[in-house]
């Protein structure tokens, strides 16, 4: 019996106004229920345009067409 471990358990799309930061998403969302919590981790995003929570599997994937903010 195998199982597809690549599959996160939940994906997100996000767009530009909902990053914290340069690149960055936090989980859990607040849109997520308070049973779920977990601590508070940050996911970068910047370089491939998703991320995934390491505590639920939760996948933060950048909306099609949103362009990352510039830093600089």
């Amino acid at each position: 019996m195998s199982a597809n471990t690549t599959t996160p358990k939940a994906t997100v799309e996000v767009t530009a106004q909902d990053l914290q930061g340069p690149g960055v998403v936090f989980c859990p969302n607040p849109k997520m229920p308070l049973w779920s919590n977990h601590p508070r981790v940050y996911i970068d995003l910047s370089h491939a345009g998703e991320g995934t929570c390491p505590y639920c599997g939760t996948l933060y994937k950048l909306k099609a067409g949103e362009v990352l903010p510039s830093g600089h």
